[in-house]
């Protein structure tokens, strides 16, 4: 036990890697081979979900230090292998754990050409994401965080739609464009605190005149990774083009790091910077939240929908953090979860008709309902939960956001409030159309409802969906003392708005 425990970090982030190398080894190509590998990468997955569940289990919610930690020295004294978790980072990593299976399972008919590839892929991209959240030297972090870019970029660019390549580009440069400054900042950050290691720079005071560099330099990487307003234009183009495990990953775990990197850096390690750019965040966010959500009403394609919908719960997040308060920062994890649930499950529930009908254009559906009840039930749940509906996990993130900003800004939260309307005008829309309405189409006549495959794949999501919606204390309860700690370190370090002011004329 003592030998999980101690190394059990290192066990979830590697154990892609040992499925990489077994798919890797199956001879041939045939159905019987092809058909290896996706037990492979689903058995790899699974078992990596079950050691997320153990640590979870370990974790000691009261204790707001890193724990499972790990350090080792690796090239020199600059960068190192450590690794920790705190209340923050381990539910982003059960998060991605819990996705991956499904996502295997949901490509399991619709990926049939590069099978190998495709799950080489989705594997490698479960390792660097799992990366992300568990490492705790910043050169290690910027490797995960930009090494992600390779796989998704492969998988949008060779099992997208139409017009992947272009998707895929734009995917690229966006985010990489992002990162490069991040790069320069991290030498700026080493050059000042002689130090990589996270836990180090979390006590290191920089100067004001550091912070609103810094601050700037890693803003421009997350923003865009979010995706924030108006750095969100990569976004609908990559989620219509991705096949749908793509869309799920990407909406689910990857935009989550933008939102993960304003926790672990930009609040705690630039208080004053944070603080002085918050009325910023939040005009950002609160249009955001007003102009995705517009644009989402006219959209014709189901996934450019609901990719507009994520900028616009996005922006919640966003509002949420640079709070700065308790209730803001616990409702903005708590979306990001609930959203990483909610909004991966409306992708596989679009993949569901999509493979279907090899269209997703909302004027091709109508009537559902009448050919396929299970399913009309399953996208209503997820419907609900993603226009915030009480008694749904979508509700409870929201609703503490709004909360925090209303404690801080009175009229920002009255502006996000317009967003929970506009998110139930769009939302509801959709469901009429594709769901009611008369059976006129002849090619939804003979649609099938869900199989057993993709039952496995959507109730798991909707027992979470509600569960999370009436019982939310295991996700609050988790981040609940990291979080105190997090808000009294920043308000600590707060002191300096004044000269920072000076420093931005």
């Amino acid at each position: 036990m003592n030998i999980i425990n101690n190394n059990i970090l290192t066990i979830l982030t590697f154990l892609p890697l040992v499925g990489v190398f077994f798919v890797l080894i199956v001879p041939g190509n045939d159905a019987l081979a092809k058909n290896n590998m996706r037990y492979i990468a689903l058995a790899t997955t699974t078992v990596t979900f079950v050691f997320s569940l153990v640590m979870w289990w370990m974790f000691d919610p009261t204790n707001v230090d890193f724990q499972f930690v790990q350090n080792h020295a690796w090239i020199g004294d600059v960068i190192g292998y450590r690794m920790g978790v705190d209340g923050i980072s381990i539910l982003f990593i059960v998060l991605t754990a819990m996705l991956m299976p499904l996502c295997v399972l949901a490509s399991w008919e619709s990926i049939d050409k590069r099978v190998k590839e495709y799950l080489i892929a989705f594997l490698l991209l479960e390792f660097l994401m799992i990366g992300v959240f568990a490492t705790l030297d910043l050169a290690l972090f910027y490797i995960f965080f930009e090494g992600g870019l390779i796989p998704m970029f492969l998988i949008i660019g060779i099992w997208g739609g139409k017009k992947r390549i272009q998707a895929s580009y734009k995917f690229f440069f966006y985010t990489f464009a992002g990162s490069v400054l991040m790069l320069l900042a991290i030498m700026a950050m080493y050059w000042q605190a002689g130090t990589l290691d996270i836990a180090q720079l979390l006590k290191f005071n920089f100067s004001p005149e550091a912070q609103f560099w810094l601050w700037i330099a890693f803003f421009a990487s997350f923003a865009v990774k979010m995706p924030m307003w108006p750095f969100h234009r990569w976004l609908p183009e990559a989620h219509v083009e991705a096949p749908t495990a793509g869309s799920v990953i990407l909406a689910a775990v990857l935009l989550k790091m933008g939102g993960y990197g304003f926790l672990r850096f930009s609040l705690p390690m630039f208080p004053d910077a944070s603080a002085y750019f918050s009325d910023f965040v939040f005009a950002l966010s609160v249009i955001a939240i007003i102009a995705t959500s517009l644009v989402a009403l006219v959209q014709d394609d189901i996934k450019k929908l609901i990719a507009y919908s994520s900028v616009a719960h996005m922006g919640y997040v966003t509002m949420g953090i640079f709070a700065g308060n308790a209730l803001g920062i616990q409702g903005a994890i708590f979306q990001m979860i609930s959203h990483g649930i909610v909004s991966g499950a409306l992708f596989l529930s679009v993949g569901v008709i999509y493979d279907r009908m090899h269209t997703r254009e909302i004027s091709a559906y109508g009537g559902l309902v009448e050919r396929m009840p299970k399913y009309a039930f399953a996208f209503m749940v997820f419907t609900m939960a993603n226009v915030g509906l009480p008694g749904t996990s979508g509700f409870v993130g929201e609703f503490l956001v709004l909360i925090g900003i209303f404690q801080v800004n009175t009229w920002v939260a009255f502006g996000a409030a317009f967003g929970v309307i506009f998110s139930a005008c769009y939302a509801l829309w959709l469901y009429r159309r594709v769901i009611f309405g008369a059976l006129e189409k002849d090619t939804l006549k003979s649609i099938l409802d869900m199989s057993p495959r993709e039952m496995v794949i959507i109730v798991p999501l909707i027992v979470l969906t509600i569960f999370f919606g009436f019982y939310p204390a295991p996700i609050l309860d988790a981040t609940a003392a990291s979080v105190e700690a997090l808000v009294s370190h920043y308000q600590a370090g707060l002191g300096q708005v004044g000269a920072l002011a000076e420093v931005a004329h």
